[in-house]
């Protein structure tokens, strides 16, 4: 674990009411400021010239990356200095690799399969993120949009490789290894870890990597390609790897359901993701054509984003202007949250040319809203 300031701050002169006492230095008014600093990694402990030895062999013991950073086709693998996501956060996604026989007849059908697999995530695309060939020969490169890697170039990396023949182990050896890499920082654990799944029915294989991306395989290799299989485990590979210390947001933008053109409805929420896809799959159910106006509010919900000043008349006016919503859209009418029809006037004030309509509170009454809506 890296050390606080106190910590750093008792092997100081201050706190031993030594000679040099606060002697400035290395640069900074006080040793509690330069302890703070230290813990912080904002300045090197060699600038303290009464840095005792015990202190600086701990210092940096303490700051030591435990598992190291791989990184081969674009792609990163490793980097994590934490046991639990709550403790910082996770940092480099879990990645899946789908391995490819080139002497199959089938091989560049396969391929292709896993080229147009995709799926939408928030602000992301989420698509399968290596291909390792067996088999591979100079005569037959296969076309792909997905970063490929011979199997003799990936074994030639520093990742440590399991073979899933039987979960329990492979479970026990993950944790070992990740422990003895992050609390400690044993140079012969520190490779990046990779399971080959092998071959199994989906559902063991769906079973057993929502356990492994959650502890603690940095890379998956699977041998069979599902589409069913890929739609669940990227999913769940978003949340685990999604910073818990940041709100899930969405882009400030104009969002278009159902075809909708200059005349149609037009309706508007914050970025907080889970209001949007509420809203938008409320919207994307109507047989009428929508435009749906975010509004960059620091990922919060409507009232919270309200009482932050994250959703003002102002900040609706300027996304407005932003978005060039005049010259896209004619209609002048905007049904805003039924939760902010207290900022009617306010938001008339701000944008005189438009009309604001007060909407539902919750996204599932959208359908009956619009039905009954007389515009």
């Amino acid at each position: 674990m890296e050390m606080t300031g106190l910590q750093i701050f008792k092997y100081l002169p201050a706190a031993k009411k030594e000679e040099h006492t606060n002697c400035k230095t290395c640069g900074c008014p006080t040793c509690m400021a330069f302890a703070l600093k230290l813990a912080k990694q904002n300045i090197e402990i060699d600038k303290c010239p009464y840095i005792k030895s015990e202190l600086k062999e701990q210092y940096l013991h303490s700051i030591k990356h435990p598992q190291k950073t791989i990184e081969f086709c674009g792609l990163k693998i490793g980097g994590e200095n934490v046991l639990y996501r709550h403790e910082k956060t996770f940092i480099n996604p879990t990645i899946f690799a789908l391995v490819v026989d080139c002497e199959k007849p089938d091989f560049q059908e396969k391929i292709n399969r896993i080229d147009r697999f995709a799926i939408k995530g928030v602000n992301n695309i989420l698509k399968i993120d290596l291909i390792i060939l067996k088999n591979q020969k100079d005569n037959n490169l296969p076309k792909t949009e997905i970063p490929t890697i011979s199997f003799e170039d990936f074994n030639d990396l520093e990742i440590k490789q399991i073979q899933n023949s039987d979960f329990k182990k492979t479970k026990e050896e993950l944790i070992t290894t990740r422990k003895k890499a992050i609390l400690e920082k044993d140079d012969d654990f520190s490779n990046p870890v990779a399971v080959w799944m092998g071959a199994k029915n989906i559902q063991e294989i769906c079973a057993e990597t929502s356990y492994f991306i959650c502890k603690y395989a940095n890379m998956l290799i699977f041998e069979t390609f599902s589409e069913e299989l890929f739609s669940t485990i990227l999913r769940l590979r978003q949340n685990i790897f999604t910073d818990p210390q940041k709100p899930l947001q969405v882009d400030s933008n104009l969002y278009e359901f159902n075809n909708p053109d200059k005349n149609s409805l037009i309706f508007l929420t914050t970025n907080f993701a889970l209001t949007y896809f509420a809203v938008a799959n409320e919207l994307e159910g109507l047989k009428t054509p929508a435009h749906l106006i975010v509004i960059p509010a620091d990922g919060m919900s409507v009232l919270t984003a309200w009482s932050a000043e994250k959703f003002t008349a102002n900040i609706v006016s300027k996304t407005i202007d932003k978005l060039d919503i005049r010259n896209k859209i004619k209609t002048r009418k905007i049904i805003i949250p039924g939760l902010l029809s207290h900022m009617i006037d306010e938001l008339k004030e701000a944008v005189p040319d438009f009309e604001f309509i007060e909407g539902t509170k919750e996204a599932s009454a959208i359908r009956e809203f619009v039905k009954n809506l007389k515009l």
